[in-house]
């Protein structure tokens, strides 16, 4: 696939950016205590075939993946940074959840994902997911035309390190279009002035992830993957256009 999308690609694009940042941001209101993340997924695939468009994840198998996804939503709490298969777990005070979702119009995808902090959490937790939240923005304004991947990576590591938090090892973001997953892998660490030179037209989906204690992952049994330490992390992702100038945020909620 080619990495500079042609204009009538990007409206696809910009398509399902839109219905994917309605509903994300659907989601997060709907996402109290007491509710199941299995009535989360059901509102997931009911809105998005609701808007006209397709679920992404649904039956999706990347690359390493034993089995295809059997949900339309990743939902995963607290220890568990990606990935994590909606059960009937209801949510809880306290509970960081991360959800995370991809949308597909007339063949072309978008991703986004956020989190969420449920009822009352630690102020440790809070800041975590603030961070977070900071920590993509920078990636966005790292984003522009002539930068570097090595420049987004980079970004994203100075908010993290600042803050005291590590970047959650070996997950990284990813070019973005007819598949959910296309080049360039986009690190959330680097070094300035290095990587692939960032063109006009290029999709790609910025997602970092930090941890609040080890940097390191472990698989788990559902395939999602989790802190090896047990401790928390948070989760944000926009599917960004490098523009002329700065970037254009496509999955806005």
């Amino acid at each position: 696939m080619g990495i500079i999308k042609k204009p009538k690609e990007i409206e696809q694009m910009k398509s399902a950016g839109r219905i994917l940042g309605g509903v994300l941001a659907r989601l997060a209101d709907e996402s109290k205590e007491g509710v199941s993340l299995l009535e989360l997924d059901a509102l997931a695939q009911k809105l998005i075939t609701e808007n006209g468009g397709e679920s992404s994840f649904l039956g999706y198998r990347p690359e390493g993946a034993a089995k295809p996804y059997p949900k339309t939503l990743c939902a995963s709490l607290n220890n568990v940074i990606v990935h994590g298969v909606p059960t009937s777990r209801r949510l809880k005070s306290g509970d960081l959840l991360k959800l995370d979702l991809g949308v597909k119009f007339n063949g072309y995808h978008a991703d986004a994902a956020l989190t969420v902090a449920i009822g009352s959490v630690a102020s440790e937790a809070r800041r975590l997911l603030e961070i977070t939240k900071k920590a993509l923005m920078a990636a966005i304004l790292a984003a522009k035309p002539g930068a570097r991947l090595g420049d987004i990576g980079a970004a994203v590591e100075a908010v993290a390190k600042e803050a005291g938090f590590r970047v959650t090892q070996g997950l990284t973001g990813h070019g973005i279009g007819r598949r959910l997953h296309e080049s360039p892998s986009v690190p959330n660490e680097g070094v300035s002035g290095t990587g692939m030179v960032l063109r006009p037209g290029m999709v790609l989906a910025l997602e970092p992830m930090l941890n609040l204690g080890s940097a390191e992952i472990r698989q788990l049994a559902d395939e999602s993957y989790g802190t090896s330490d047990g401790n928390l992390s948070a989760h944000f992702e926009h599917t960004i256009l490098i523009t002329k100038g700065e970037a254009e945020v496509l999955t806005d909620y």
